[in-house]
């Protein structure tokens, strides 16, 4: 999907997107370029580690309700690189905003989620500008921190969001002047802006964020939910990865896949792609993507051993295959 993160307005539009089921196969809606453009887009895949986190941030909504400040309770999405974080929080502020639109028809002019993304070269200023850039807000070279965060603020608690969501907050080393700083700038967010905050990044119990004074604040008033890739293992294991599979198949749209597939080669996926989400939506789309090219249509392990994967899958696979040799 485009992100819809970068403004309010994509998030609507991302949000009036209907997720309805497909077309069966062989349906005539099904030509070559509606295949490549549905294999493309293809589907969100859910896991357990997703659901934990919905669930923990219900609970956080109904346990901030009557609380104020710093008294307020977070929750951080952490785990190794693709592993589904940024989607989990695009699929938590979904599900939120999408049911509180149902539940309150008549208040069109709330804005029950924001976003925020940590911009690469961070201060408390370029901060906030971001979140301004979400809310629309008009912002120049002129303008203190402090007035855009004073107006941030104010469209935020006048729009009544329940929920700010901000992703790569690894990269916020608060061992730097401007990492600090920038700590502090969004501290001082969650403490004026009544919403529960929920914060992603790549291992953010290791990562600077959560060290040192600045970091021991934070550490106090979030909860961390790790979000890993399937192991293949246990049978338990074995099992969730196999449904998973099932359910990525069962979206595939190609006139001559033969069902069961994915779930028979459920090891040699899991070798291909560490059990990581996203290699898993990369392997299986771009065979799909292949299968319609090439007019087999259909996916087979040989269509699967071609496709070439990111890098980390590709030294995982590498190595799994040589502690299975040796």
């Amino acid at each position: 999907m485009c992100n819809p993160i970068v403004t309010y307005l994509r998030w609507r539009s991302y949000l009036a997107q209907q997720r309805s089921v497909a077309a069966p196969v062989g349906d005539p809606v099904w030509t070559d370029r509606s295949q490549l453009d549905y294999h493309s887009k293809f589907v969100t895949l859910t896991t357990d580690s997703m659901e934990r986190c919905l669930q923990q941030l219900r609970v956080l909504l109904v346990l901030n309700r009557h609380q104020e400040g710093s008294a307020r309770r977070g929750l951080i999405v952490s785990g190794p690189p693709g592993t589904g974080k940024s989607t989990t929080l695009v699929e938590m502020a979904r599900s939120f905003e999408l049911k509180y639109r149902r539940q309150h028809p008549d208040r069109a002019d709330t804005l029950p989620v924001a976003f925020l993304g940590i911009p690469p070269s961070y201060t408390p200023k370029t901060l906030v500008t971001a979140l301004a850039r979400f809310l629309c807000l008009p912002v120049h070279d002129g303008m203190t921190e402090t007035t855009i965060t004073n107006a941030v603020c104010a469209v935020l608690c006048e729009r009544g969001t329940r929920i700010v969501f901000i992703d790569d907050v690894h990269l916020l080393n608060t061992r730097t002047r401007p990492g600090a700083d920038t700590s502090d700038q969004l501290k001082a967010l969650a403490e004026r802006i009544p919403a529960t905050f929920v914060l992603a990044g790549v291992d953010v119990e290791t990562a600077p964020l959560l060290t040192g004074p600045r970091g021991a604040q934070l550490a106090a008033r979030f909860k961390v939910l790790r979000s890993l890739p399937l192991l293949n293992g246990t049978g338990k294991q074995k099992q969730e990865w196999r449904e998973l599979l099932r359910d990525v198949e069962s979206a595939l749209r190609l006139n001559r896949h033969r069902a069961g597939t994915l779930e028979r080669h459920a090891d040699y996926i899991h070798l291909l792609t560490g059990g990581v989400m996203a290699s898993l939506s990369q392997l299986v789309r771009e065979a799909a993507i292949c299968a319609v090219l090439d007019g087999s249509q259909a996916i087979t392990k040989r269509s699967l051993s071609k496709v070439i994967l990111d890098v980390q899958a590709t030294k995982g696979s590498r190595a799994s295959r040589r502690h299975t040799e040796s």
